[in-house]
């Protein structure tokens, strides 16, 4: 799929079929993901894949009872390292890391749009729990979770601000 149709057709899917992910896919959506921008190429991230049901309830409940992820084959869980960028410093530390993670997030939802499946930007729950859920290395920061596999529904797109309103151009 083109990537200009890829950008216009993804949508956030909340239901999905019960139907396995071909391994083929999910590692073109990981590569994809690994080449997005980083400061400084640090790639300050992990990208978790969790497949296990227990698990996948587990991060449903941590993402406040949104019981779709657990519906979905896989779930993505992006998460930011800190301590592969803080030779940035504190900004590295803080910001940068979570910039790499997110990124690297956006870039997966295009690849699995442009492959046939869908996702739904799962950014509400608590990150306490999820980092226990999955034993999370310290420091290592959830800020991004990725439900992934095949849409069970096909929502309308939502309308989009006019450019008048989200442009400020400082020309």
């Amino acid at each position: 799929m083109d990537l200009f149709k890829a950008i216009q057709s993804r949508r956030s899917v909340r239901a999905y079929e019960q139907r396995a992910l071909e391994p083929g896919k999910l590692r073109i959506v990981l590569e994809t993901a690994c080449h997005a921008p980083s400061a400084g190429n640090l790639q300050a991230y992990h990208i978790h894949v969790v497949r296990d049901e227990l698990l996948k309830r587990a991060l449903a409940v941590a993402a406040l009872g949104q019981e779709f992820l657990a519906s979905a084959p896989v779930v993505l869980v992006f998460c930011a390292v800190p301590a592969r960028s803080v030779k940035y410093g504190e900004r590295g530390a803080s910001l940068y890391c979570v910039q790499d993670a997110t990124i690297a997030a956006s870039y997966a939802q295009l690849a699995a749009t442009g492959l046939g499946l869908a996702t739904c930007w799962v950014g509400a729950f608590d990150e306490s729990t999820v980092c226990r859920v999955l034993h999370l290395a310290t420091g290592e920061r959830p800020v991004a979770m990725l439900p992934l596999g095949y849409a069970a529904e096909h929502p309308l797109p939502t309308t989009r601000r006019d450019l008048k309103e989200a442009v400020i151009d400082r020309e």
